[in-house]
C-alpha cells in the first residue's frame, strides 16, 4: 500500500453521476483528499450534489470548473460521448484528468486525447479501477509464477440486469453500447496478459445483438481473440443479462485460476486456483478498487510514480473497441458534441 499523500489533491467533478459517490467521493474521503467543486448542466443538481458529499463550491458549468486555478484534477464521469470532449477540454486547461471509461467515443478521437495528453504533460488515466486490486495483481501474480503453466486461454464476462430504456446507456448518440460500457472491461483484462502470451491479442471474431428499440447500440457482444503465442482469449459482454456477472477465468497448461468478480472485487474478493495438486480459495481483501486506484493516481501526480495505465493504454483499447464493432456489423461510436 502507498503511504498517505502529504498534500491532498484539489479535485473537480463533472457532472453528478451516479457512479461518483462509489468511484470518487468514498475514496477521496478515505483518503484525504479534497472535493473542490462540481459543475453539473442543472445547477440545483449540482448544488444537491454539493451539498450531500461535502463538496466545497459549485461552479456555473463544466468551463468555469476547469477555469479554476485551484482545480488540479478533473473527474469525468459524464456520458460515454461526452468523454472525449471533455478529457481534451480538462487537457488544454493544464489539469490532471481521471476519466471514466472509454475515454473517447471512438479511435480517432482517442488519438485526439492522446495527443492533448502529450502536450499538457499532465497525468492521464482511464479509470480501469478493477486493475489495481489485489484480485487481479494475484492473477498475474498466478500466471507469472508458472504455478497454472503457460497461459492457454482467457474468459471474461462482464454481464448486469439491463438499466432502464431512456438510460443513456442505450443512446448511440452518446456512445452507448454494452461495449463500451461493459465489454471493454473483458478487452482490457485480455491486453494487460501480454507478458505473458506474447504480446497483445489480435482481434479473430465478434458477433453481438442490437438493442430492441436503439439503433445501432449493441445489447451484447462476443469478442474472440488470438495471441502470439497461441493462447485463445473471449471477452463476452451483456446489458440486459438475468443478473451481475463480473468474472474471469486464466486457464494454463497446467492449471487455472479464476475471480468471480474481477470488476468489482469488493462484493467478492476471491481467486480460485485449480491445479493437479487440488483446488484452494484465496481472498484478498475488499477494500474498495476505487480506493486503491485513487491512491495510485494521487501518488503518480503527487510523487511521479509510475502507473500502468496511461492515454497510450487508453488509445490501444478503443482501438481494440472499435475493430470489434466493426467485426460485429455494428459501426463505431460517433464522435459527441460538447454540453454544459
Amino acid at each position: 500500500m502507498s503511504e498517505p499523500n502529504p498534500k491532498p489533491l484539489r479535485i473537480g467533478v463533472l457532472g453528478a453521476a451516479r457512479i461518483t459517490e462509489r468511484a470518487l467521493i468514498e475514496p477521496a474521503r478515505a483518503l484525504g483528499h479534497r472535493l473542490v467543486a462540481v459543475a453539473a448542466r442543472d445547477r440545483s443538481r449540482a448544488e444537491e450534489f454539493a451539498a450531500a458529499h461535502g463538496v466545497e463550491r459549485v461552479a456555473g458549468s463544466y468551463a468555469e470548473l476547469l477555469a479554476d486555478r485551484e482545480v488540479e484534477v478533473v473527474y469525468n464521469p459524464l456520458a460515454n460521448g461526452l468523454h472525449g470532449p471533455w478529457n481534451l477540454a480538462a487537457l488544454a486547461a493544464g489539469k490532471h484528468v481521471l476519466t471514466e471509461k472509454p475515454s473517447a467515443s471512438n479511435a480517432e478521437e482517442a488519438a485526439q486525447v492522446r495527443e492533448a495528453a502529450a502536450k499538457a504533460g499532465t497525468v492521464f488515466m482511464e479509470a480501469f479501477h478493477y486493475l489495481f486490486h489485489p484480485v487481479t495483481r494475484r492473477l498475474h501474480e498466478i500466471l507469472a509464477s508458472g504455478e497454472i503453466g503457460e497461459l492457454r486461454h482467457v474468459e471474461a464476462l462482464v454481464a448486469i440486469p439491463a438499466p432502464p430504456d431512456t438510460d443513456p446507456r442505450w443512446s448511440l448518440p452518446l456512445a452507448g453500447g454494452a461495449l463500451m460500457d461493459l465489454g471493454c472491461y473483458g478487452l482490457h483484462a485480455l491486453r494487460m496478459l501480454a507478458p505473458w502470451a506474447g504480446g497483445a491479442p489480435r482481434l479473430v471474431s465478434a458477433r453481438g445483438g442490437e438493442r430492441a428499440g436503439a439503433p445501432g447500440v449493441d445489447e451484447w457482444l462476443n469478442a474472440e481473440l488470438n495471441f502470439p503465442n497461441g493462447a485463445t482469449g473471449a471477452a463476452r459482454c451483456h446489458m440486459a443479462y438475468g443478473t451481475l456477472e463480473m468474472s474471469c477465468r486464466v486457464v494454463g497448461s497446467l492449471g487455472e485460476a479464476s475471480a468471480p468478480n474481477f470488476v468489482l472485487p469488493q462484493l467478492d474478493d476471491r481467486v480460485v486456483v485449480r491445479t493437479a495438486q487440488g483446488e484452494r480459495t484465496e481472498r484478498l481483501g475488499t477494500r474498495s478498487s476505487y480506493t486503491y486506484q485513487l491512491e495510485e493516481f494521487a501518488a503518480r501526480v503527487r510523487g511521479g510514480a509510475s502507473l500502468p495505465l496511461d492515454a497510450d493504454d487508453a488509445l490501444a483499447t478503443m482501438t481494440l473497441i472499435d475493430a470489434s464493432y466493426r467485426a460485429a456489423g455494428f459501426a463505431p461510436r460517433p464522435r459527441t458534441t460538447t454540453g454544459g
